[in-house]
Formats: C-alpha cells, sequence, structure tokens
C-alpha cells in the first residue's frame, strides 16, 4: 500500500531535518491547545512502528495493531473511560431466559465506499469469523445470529457469558460483506478495499518499511466529522520523540519518568498508565526440568521481584503478583500477596530434592550440568523486559546454580519463538490485565505468544470454563480469587513486574485510559473517541 507514502517520508525527514538545523536545548516550548492548521493533524510517537497491514486479519496480534486498525474499522459497542457506549449498535438488550443479545443498530451508518451498513453484515461477519476466526478473539459461545430486520440483529449463545460485550460486542471488527464474501485467503487480502470499514477514519498509507501508517477523516462518520483531518504515527524512538514533543512536531508519546516533569511544564499533559502490562519469566513447561512444579516453584523463589524494579526499572513499576491479577485490580487475589517471596535458600532446598547437587558454582544432576538459556527481547520499549532485565534474571538464577545464557533477539523473532515453543526460559509481556477478568483464560490455557497454553492442571481449567458462565460478580470473584492461587501455584509462567508507564501528548485533544482497555482490553491512551469527540 503505497500510495501516498510520499507524504510520510517527507514528514519524517522534516522531523529530522528541524533537530539537526534548531538543535532541542534552548528552544521555546510550543505546545499549549492548539488551533486552525494545527488541529488537522495529530501525530503519534512510536519506537516499535510497524504492527503490521491495519486489516482486522493482518494486524499484529499485540494492542497496538489492535489499535491501528480501530481506527478504521467499528465494532458493536465500544468503551470510554466510565464503560460501554453505543457503536455500531445505538442499544442492545440481553434476555437471561433465551440467553440471547438483541442489537439495535445506527440506521445512519455507511462504508467509507458509500455503501449502507445494515443488519446483513453483521451477521455476514460472525459467519465467516466461523471459517476465518478473529485472531485475538474466540466467538464459539455463539450458537445462532440471525438478522431480524435491517436494522436489528439477535445473538443466540450456548450458555450465560459473561464477558460478551466486552470481549465480542466490543472487541470483533465489523466486516462489509459486500467487500469480503468472495475473501477466501483474508491474510494475504491486503488491497485498498480490505481497509474498508465503518469507522471514523480511513487508512490513506501504510509502509511496514518506515513503521507509519497515515489516516484520513471519514466525513460521512455516524457519529459525527472527526475533529482530526488526518492521523499520523510515525516510528521514533523515545528520545527522539521526547524532543519532537517540546518541538510540537509530534502531539503523543510514551515518554520516561525522568521527562514527566519537565515536558509538564512546557504545557503537554501526562497520563500515568494504569499496572495493565505485565512482564513475565516465560517457562517452557512442555520439556524437563521446566515440566517438574516443584521446579517452576524453585525459579519464583529464587527472583526478587521488588530488587529488579529498583535495580532495572529505577522504581518504576509495581512487583507482580504470582497469580497474574495485579495488586491495585478490583480482581485481585490478596492471600497471595506474600507467594514467593525472595527466597534462594528455599529454592536450592526445592532442587537438592529434586536430585541436583552443586559442582564447583553450578549444579548438575547424573552428571549433567544444570544450564537453560533465556531468551530476551530488544523492543526500546522503558519497561519492556529486555538485556538488563534478562542480566538481572541471569544473575539471581546463577546465585542459586543454574547456569544461564543469554541471548536477545528482535522482539518479533522472540514472539515467533514462544509461539512455536523453540524456547526454554524467556523475559516477554503483554497488556490487557486491565480487561474483563476472563483474559486470564486467554492467557493461561488461550493459544498464541502471550498465553502460558498450560493444560496439565483440570482443576485450573475448569475453574476458567465456570467463572466466564457466571453472571452474579460476587459468585464469579470467588472462582476468580481461586483461578489465581491455581495458576500461581502451578507456575506456568512467572509474573515478574508491572511497568508504571507515562504518557505525554498535547491538549488539543483530550486523552484518556478506556474502562477494562480497547477493545478486550488494550492499556493506551488512544482510544478513537479522542479524535471523534
Amino acid at each position: 500500500m503505497n500510495y501516498q507514502r510520499q507524504t510520510i517520508l517527507v514528514f519524517i525527514c522534516l522531523i529530522a531535518f528541524s533537530f539537526l538545523v534548531q538543535g532541542c536545548g534552548n528552544q521555546q516550548p510550543n505546545n499549549t491547545a492548539s488551533t486552525g492548521a494545527d488541529n488537522l493533524i495529530f501525530t503519534v510517537a512510536d519506537p516499535t512502528g510497524d504492527y503490521g497491514f491495519p486489516s482486522p486479519f493482518t494486524h499484529y496480534a499485540r494492542g497496538p495493531g489492535y489499535v491501528r486498525m480501530s481506527l478504521i474499522f467499528d465494532t458493536l459497542v465500544w468503551k470510554d473511560d466510565q464503560g460501554y457506549i453505543p457503536a455500531l449498535a445505538a442499544t442492545w438488550d440481553y434476555n437471561q431466559d433465551e440467553i440471547s443479545y438483541i442489537f439495535h443498530l445506527q440506521k445512519n451508518a455507511t462504508w467509507h465506499d458509500g455503501q449502507k451498513f445494515t443488519a446483513k453484515d453483521v451477521v455476514f461477519t460472525y459467519e465467516y469469523l466461523k471459517i476465518h476466526p478473529y485472531q485475538t478473539t474466540d466467538t464459539s459461545m455463539i450458537k445462532q445470529i440471525e438478522a431480524l430486520n435491517e436494522y436489528e440483529v439477535k445473538f443466540y449463545l450456548h450458555g450465560p457469558y459473561a464477558p460478551f460485550l466486552d470481549v465480542i460486542a466490543g472487541t470483533v471488527p465489523i466486516l462489509p460483506e459486500h467487500i469480503w464474501k468472495n475473501v477466501n485467503d483474508p491474510v494475504h487480502f491486503q488491497q485498498k478495499e480490505a481497509l474498508i470499514g465503518a469507522g471514523p477514519f480511513k487508512a490513506i498509507d501504510y509502509s511496514k518499511e518506515h513503521g507509519s501508517y497515515l489516516y484520513e477523516a471519514y466525513d460521512g462518520y455516524y457519529q459525527g466529522k472527526p475533529k482530526f483531518r488526518r492521523i499520523k504515527m510515525v516510528k521514533m524512538n523515545m528520545e527522539m520523540a521526547a524532543a519532537a514533543l517540546k518541538q510540537g512536531q509530534v502531539d503523543m508519546a510514551q515518554v520516561p519518568a525522568e521527562l514527566v516533569k519537565p515536558l509538564a511544564q512546557t504545557g503537554l499533559k501526562i497520563l500515568t498508565m494504569p499496572h495493565d502490562w505485565v512482564a513475565k519469566l516465560v517457562i517452557n513447561h512442555r520439556q524437563e526440568p521446566f515440566n517438574n512444579k516443584e521446579f517452576r516453584q524453585a525459579l519464583a523463589d529464587a527472583i526478587d521481584r521488588s530488587s529488579l524494579i529498583e535495580t532495572t526499572l529505577r522504581g518504576q513499576g509495581l512487583a507482580a503478583s504470582p497469580g497474574l491479577v495485579p495488586s491495585d485490580n478490583d480482581w485481585f487475589n490478596p492471600s497471595l500477596k506474600d507467594l514467593y517471596s525472595y527466597d534462594p535458600a528455599k529454592a536450592q532446598n526445592i532442587l537438592s530434592s529434586l536430585g541436583y547437587a552443586k559442582n564447583g558454582p553450578y549444579l548438575e544432576k547424573n552428571g549433567v550440568p544444570l544450564e537453560v538459556e533465556l531468551l530476551v527481547g530488544n523492543g526500546g520499549i522503558i519497561g519492556y523486559p529486555g538485556e538488563r532485565q534478562g542480566e538481572f534474571v541471569k544473575s539471581q538464577l546463577e546465585k542459586i546454580g543454574i547456569k544461564v545464557s543469554l541471548r536477545t533477539l528482535e522482539s518479533k523473532t522472540l514472539d515467533s519463538r514462544l509461539n512455536d515453543w523453540k524456547f526454554e526460559l524467556a523475559l516477554n509481556g503483554h497488556g490487557g490485565l486491565g480487561a474483563d477478568p476472563d483474559y486470564l483464560t486467554k492467557n493461561i490455557i488461550g493459544k498464541g505468544f502471550n498465553s502460558a497454553r498450560f493444560q496439565a492442571n483440570e482443576t485450573l481449567a475448569a475453574l476458567l470454563s465456570k467463572q466466564v458462565a457466571v453472571m452474579d460478580i460476587i459468585a464469579r470473584r470467588q472462582l476468580i480469587d481461586q483461578v489465581q492461587a491455581a495458576y500461581a501455584s502451578e507456575v506456568p509462567a512467572l509474573p515478574l513486574y508491572y511497568p508504571t508507564w507515562y504518557y505525554a501528548y498535547n491538549p488539543k485533544t483530550t486523552l484518556f485510559f478506556t474502562k477494562q482497555g480497547i477493545g478486550s482490553g488494550v492499556p493506551m491512551p488512544l482510544n478513537k473517541l479522542s479524535f471523534i469527540k
């Protein structure tokens, strides 16, 4: 998709040129609320850049990829900072006796090519997903879907499903039937037509090479004309992004803690992200010795999570709960607060009981040294577990006698290795922890590199299956507590910390964190509502 790519390239070159000519240290800040031509464009800097072609079937399966797609495609319902709000569905009703939802659709919504949106598009989308599943969402709980008329659609479920509005109606992008009905290979469908949605913006350029995206407002948007003519997303490291924010050349970026106060003094607004992103020690529990629960528990006892934060993050984080749910989350199980407090002596005793003995500084068993490979990524994002965190974990494990070889990979290569089980230990992370607590199912027994994909504990699997069908929040909370306890006992992956992240932005709009995250839990302040209302 190269039409208008030159626009992006010119923009990036202008930024680089202005840094060379003007410098950054002595310039006057220019970040007060903008008017006139400045309000036509909102530019987001991102250190990673490319998150895939922004169609529902080709965006990268991480939160930023979903956000880029969500500007183009709308869902039935959406969320703001308070909760659920209308999107392609103006209203909806739940029938407890039938276990069904009726969605009353917007009557003035159109696709980007001008064709009318109707209930047929909704029915088509969910029927299409039976054959070509949406990469982040399981829709198997839907028993039947039918169009009652042109603007009403009814979903029958196999049984009660507590997170339906959040992870289905509020996450699945609706497709235009007239575009997709003849598409048999959605992953390789990357023509212009693949980006015709009913959302507030049209994609007019995407460059995989440069990690850049350019969107233009869709004036026919059913919720009103967007407030910005264009949205740009450009690849830029944090140091350059901070300077560009001060110069008014980008409007939003993640920034390090030490720059929060200086940037705020220039008139930029600062947001502190909830602890909805977790860094984990990912464990290949399918192979020895990691398939032994006690061995995994020894790893948990051996790592000082609080010191990891102080040493590698300058204190900018929260020590992780071994039950995965953050301690400042409403669904947190407080009984797990002190589980796996740093205890290297206990870790060594566990390993001794498993038959390991010291031979010099390292352990061995039956004459075979205990040596593991630890993979880390190079994502370039503050708080993302990389070489510094890898060196810390390596030193902690070597203190108890486990020899560790550290290897750094490009982040997408690391994700691929995890997905294919081609690893022993790895440091990786993901967001979504502020979403409906059924993210525990996705991240414990679900598919994909963000999940532990742990099926060995039948009780844990049964608890996950049961909680999702409980509509009473108190009863469901009790089950979620049990899920966390079982997960913590098994340690299929070890949560290490939740980083404290800061975002700075130009107040020509108001950014916010979405209640329960964008879609199925993306913890980013880039809700499309900020650009249309």
